[in-house]
């Protein structure tokens, strides 16, 4: 999967934004279990600004960089 280049709004994006439907729905996509975001991962993101989100939270996660959200929150 190709990732578009990150920008700082998508950072602030994910400790802003809800997760809109699922076991989840309404938990901050930067608290997202990782078991959840590998599954998006092998199944497929969804469509558009939210697909884009939780692949980026799926990397950030991957790659054990979680703490670099911190300063974000509110």
């Amino acid at each position: 999967m190709k990732t578009e280049h990150m920008k700082t709004e998508d950072l602030i994006s994910l400790v802003n934004t809800t997760m809109p439907y699922g076991k989840y729905q309404g938990r901050v996509l930067a608290d997202l279990p990782g078991h959840y975001l590998g599954w998006f991962a092998r199944e497929g993101f969804p469509k558009g600004s939210l697909g884009q989100l939780l692949a980026l939270m799926y990397e950030i996660d991957h790659n054990d960089l979680r703490s670099l959200l911190e300063p974000l929150r509110k």
